[in-house]
Parts: structure tokens; C-alpha cells; sequence
């Protein structure tokens, strides 16, 4: 379990376009890397596809993709996050060896530069397993600065059991990286947030925007903080001491936790007839 600190950590949510182009992509991914730390915030998450371009939108063969310019590109941003000391959550295609296809994934660089690990996207829609993408096996978890990290992309958004993985696992953020298509995907993200008691960080497109803002959303539920502009960062706070919080973070989840191992709620041991027999007056 990470080291539990009551300093907040501040963070910065991308909301971009993402073209079809890796080197364009990759000039926007560092202005925003650029704004981050200029904000002073620790890491930043950036949308699904955000590298490489996401399957349909626009990528429509991965032969469109040069995946050479892809590995100088995602060494250069790793240099960058070095630099600039922020950690960096990318939104990218992860070339397999053929005949298999990509992994649609979130490349975890950290603060020194370095590829710590990478999330690849388990539940895959039917039209990404058929033509576009394969998946991947399993959670991953990194910690930064006292606060603990999630990943889920997209469409895992509508399987219950990852986020209650994520609770499991210790996560006091889910970073969320989507290419939305449903209004409906916003008030998902803040019942997990709200029924897991951590923050959820979403990062979508500028192509989403009219369905919903790349935001922040604290353990109750509700918006910390959204971007108020179709591109650009948003930056939000993590803070365990935040007085709103404190029921969700210091009474219900723990409460929550205990329930399956409280005997109090294990009733099957109980010899009462009259709790046995259902259909009895």
C-alpha cells in the first residue's frame, strides 16, 4: 500500500484534438506536457489514442499509422517529462508482432523519464476486437507522491467488477481515458467515483466535447473541477483533507471495505427458524 499524505497533488486533465498525424499529436501532447508544469502539476492524462490517432477516429487501418515515427515521437515525450519532472499518462496504439493487432493502451511515463509500465485496455467493443485492436490481461497500479493510480480506458467504463478491482487495489484515483459517445458516459464516472469513494480523472477529445468536458471528479461524486474551453488543461487537486470528502474517504469506504467480512451481516449462520422460513407470516 502506498505511503497515505495529507499534501494535496495537483494534476492536469488534456482535453485535445487527435488527428491522424503523429508528429502534430505529438507538438500538442508537448505544449500541454509545457502548460502542465508551468501549473505546476505533478502528472498529466491525456485521452485515449491520443499518440497514434484512435481506430475509426481517424485511423482506419493501422497501415496508416508509421509506427517508426510513433517510438522517436514517444522517446522524445519521454525526454520531455524528464525536463519538465512530470509524470505523464499517454493515450497511444502499442504495436504487437504480426499478425496480432495493437493493444489500445496508456503509456505510464514517470518524472525521471522513464516507461514504468503500460495499461492495456481489457474489455475491447466488439468493433475494436473484429478489426482494430487486442486486449490486454491486467490492472495496473503506480504511485506518486503519496496518492495511488488506476487505469481504465473507454468502454470498461460499463464493467462494474474493474472498478471495484481498482477499490481493492488501493486506488485513490481512476484515470479514465475515453473517446465517449453517449452523454450517459459522464454520470457513469461519477456513480463509480461516488460508490468507490476515489477521485476519477476523465480525459476525452475535443471531438467529445459536446458530450461532456474532460474533468475531475472527487470520491462524493461530484465535479472538482472541468475544462471550461473545447481544448485545452484543466487543472484539479487531490486532497484527502478537503472537509467535503471526508465522509466518503473516512467513513464509507473504510465501511464499505468491511461489510463482506463483517459477521454482523452474515446472517446464513444464524439458527432462527423464523429467518430461515421466507415464506412464513
Amino acid at each position: 500500500m502506498t505511503q497515505k499524505t495529507k499534501a494535496p497533488l495537483r494534476i492536469a486533465i488534456a482535453q485535445l484534438p487527435i488527428t491522424g498525424d503523429i508528429a502534430q499529436n505529438a507538438k500538442k501532447i508537448k505544449a500541454a506536457m509545457r502548460e502542465a508544469a508551468e501549473g505546476h502539476a505533478r502528472l498529466i492524462q491525456f485521452p485515449e489514442g491520443m499518440l497514434t490517432g484512435y481506430a475509426k477516429h481517424p485511423i482506419m487501418d493501422w497501415n496508416e499509422v508509421n509506427w517508426h515515427a510513433n517510438h522517436d515521437e514517444l522517446a522524445s515525450i519521454m525526454k520531455l517529462a524528464a525536463e519538465l519532472k512530470l509524470w505523464v499518462v499517454l493515450g497511444a496504439a502499442h504495436q504487437l508482432t504480426p499478425p496480432h493487432w495493437p493493444h489500445n493502451s496508456l503509456y505510464i511515463i514517470s518524472d525521471r523519464g522513464e516507461l514504468l509500465n503500460r495499461y492495456d485496455k481489457r474489455v475491447i467493443s466488439h468493433t475494436e476486437v473484429t478489426k482494430f485492436y487486442t486486449a490486454g490481461s491486467e490492472p495496473v497500479i503506480f504511485d506518486v507522491d503519496g496518492y495511488r493510480f488506476g487505469c481504465m480506458i473507454c468502454v470498461e467504463i460499463n464493467f462494474p467488477k474493474l472498478f471495484m478491482e481498482y477499490a481493492h487495489l488501493g486506488v485513490d484515483c481512476l484515470l479514465l481515458s475515453a473517446y465517449p459517445e453517449a452523454e450517459i458516459f459522464y454520470l457513469k464516472a461519477r456513480a463509480h467515483a461516488a460508490i468507490h469513494c476515489y477521485w476519477v480523472s476523465l480525459s476525452v477529445p475535443t471531438d467529445t466535447a459536446h458530450l461532456m468536458s474532460s474533468a475531475l471528479i472527487g470520491p462524493n461524486g461530484q465535479t472538482i473541477n472541468a475544462i471550461e474551453t473545447k481544448e485545452g488543461v484543466v487543472f484539479a487537486e487531490l486532497d484527502r483533507s478537503a472537509p467535503q470528502f471526508d465522509l466518503a474517504l473516512n467513513k464509507a469506504r473504510p465501511w464499505r471495505e468491511s461489510v463482506a467480512s463483517d459477521p454482523v451481516c452474515n446472517t446464513r449462520v444464524m439458527n432462527d427458524p423464523r429467518s430461515i422460513n421466507r415464506a412464513a407470516l
